[in-house]
Parts: C-alpha cells; sequence; structure tokens
C-alpha cells in the first residue's frame, strides 16, 4: 500500500489485518463487522460497495479509500473538499470513465455496429457508468448491447447469450465481482476473438487486449500517506477526498496478434505500457 514509504513495517511498528470478499459483495458486510470488532485504527477499502459497508459499520473508526466513485452522489461524503464524517480517501475517475474505455475501443475495432457491455447492475455505481457507455455509442451511432451480471452464477449464461448475438467488441465496466472471475471473461473474448477492452490492467496482465484506468498502485500509495496522517492524529474530515493523477493505457500486443488485429500508430503511442 505504500506504508513502508513513511517508515511503517508490518510485524515492527504496524499489524495489518486483511479481508477480501473474493468479488462477492454480500460477504463485506460481515467482513466490515468483523474488522470493526477488532477495533482497528483504520479501514482502508478498495471500491464503492466495500466503502459503502465499512461506512455503514462504523461511525467512528477512521475509513480510507483507495477507489471511490462519485462519493458526493453516493452520500458517503458531504463534499470533496471537506468530507466530514469519518471517510475520506482517493476516487477512482469517475464514471466518465467508460465513455472514453469505449471511444478507445472504437479505434481498434473499426467497422463494428454493436459493441457489448458486461457490467453488475447490483454494484451501485455500475448504472452510471453504463450510462455513459450508452452516451458514447450513441454519439458514434453504434449499438450497445447491455450484458448485466450481478451474480458469478449468472456468467456462464450471460457469455453464452453474448455470443448469440455476436458483437462486435466488448467493453467490460470495472468490478470486483467482475474482476475475480476475469480469466474466464479474457478466455471467452480469446475463444470468440472479441477485441475487448477493460479497466484494470490485471486483465491484460492475465491475456487481455486492452486496458484504460487509473494506475491503482499510485492511488493505493497516495491512500497510505491519508492512512499516515491519521494515524497521527488527523481527522478523515478534514482530509479532502482527492482524485487521481496518473492513468495508465496497457496493451497486450500478443493478444492483438491472436486476435489478427493492427493497433493503429496514433493508439500505440498513447500506451503507457505494451506487452510483447
Amino acid at each position: 500500500m505504500g506504508l513502508r514509504d513513511f517508515g511503517y513495517v508490518e510485524g515492527r511498528n504496524i499489524c495489518i489485518e486483511r479481508r477480501y470478499s473474493e468479488g462477492k459483495d454480500e460477504r463485506l458486510k460481515d467482513l466490515a463487522t468483523e474488522l470493526v470488532a477488532l477495533k482497528v485504527d483504520v479501514i482502508v477499502t478498495w471500491g464503492t460497495p466495500a466503502a459503502r459497508a465499512a461506512k455503514a459499520a462504523t461511525k467512528t473508526i477512521p475509513i480510507v479509500t483507495a477507489a471511490l466513485t462519485d462519493p458526493v452522489g453516493t452520500g458517503l461524503v458531504a463534499s470533496l473538499a471537506r468530507p466530514g464524517g469519518n471517510l475520506t480517501g482517493v476516487t477512482n475517475g469517475g464514471a466518465e470513465l467508460s465513455g472514453k474505455s469505449f471511444e478507445l475501443l472504437t479505434e481498434l475495432a473499426t467497422g463494428v455496429k454493436r459493441i457489448a457491455v458486461l457490467w453488475n447492475p447490483a454494484n451501485p455505481i455500475q448504472p452510471v457508468a453504463f450510462r455513459e457507455a450508452q452516451l458514447a455509442a450513441e454519439a458514434k451511432r453504434l449499438q450497445i448491447q447491455s450484458v448485466g451480471v450481478s451474480d458469478p452464477n449468472e456468467l456462464d449464461r450471460a457469455l453464452a447469450t453474448m455470443n448469440e448475438e455476436r458483437p462486435g467488441a466488448l467493453l467490460v465496466l470495472q468490478d470486483l465481482m467482475l474482476l475475480a472471475h476475469r480469466r474466464q471473461i479474457v478466455g471467452f473474448a480469446a475463444k470468440s476473438r472479441l477485441p475487448a477492452i477493460y479497466e484494470r490492467r490485471e486483465w491484460v496482465d492475465d491475456g487481455g487486449l486492452m486496458s484504460y484506468g487509473v494506475s491503482f498502485p499510485d492511488n493505493f500509495r497516495r491512500a497510505a500517506a491519508y492512512v499516515d496522517k491519521i494515524l497521527k492524529g488527523s481527522k478523515p474530515a478534514d482530509l479532502p477526498v482527492q482524485n487521481p493523477t496518473k492513468f495508465e493505457l496497457v496493451i497486450n500486443l500478443k493478444t492483438a496478434k491472436a486476435l489478427g488485429l493492427t493497433i493503429p500508430q496514433s493508439v500505440l503511442l498513447r500506451a503507457d505500457e505494451i506487452i510483447q
């Protein structure tokens, strides 16, 4: 998380209790309750559902989030400048990233008429992100195939249905449940020969074609700075919620070759990293 940069060493001067929902949002409430029962000094969260669960579990323990969408709109903070309450942190760039991802995808998948969007309707932020993708499609006069998956058990059928309608490309919106099943989704895109874009680089590391989104290592380093401030006496209410400053475009040329896809030079020049 970057805590070492501030002199913290686990087992020496800090103890870290880790909890992971494995992409199952229904587990977040119990995990947050566990951490509150341990009387930890700070709770660090990743993603809006986790932040909401932590906020519901405690009004006193400071919460620092490393990835949050629309914290004002979701009621988690009063304002970005003065969040109030016990939660602060760094946003993940907002739902508008989905529109930018859509536009990047159309630069690769030229000539397609229909683009599938895989998203999680149970995630409170996803409808806003999906709408951004819809607006981008309308601007380019393209059709959207909505593929909503709110439970991992629905994924197989959703992918089969998507394949039946034969879209020309695929946009996967950022969601922890979908992220947990990224190898299955990336494998489906490869088998179906679908150019696809994702919003986290882990997808590309696992064989996905391209990702565009916030640099989460950078977000976690900035969140670590807030953890340090809080442990030294600062209050979350007085620490402004920050917007990300670093975004990254990652392209997997090996996957592009397997798809028979030539990445335009204009896109390659914008890439922060190219996987050969």
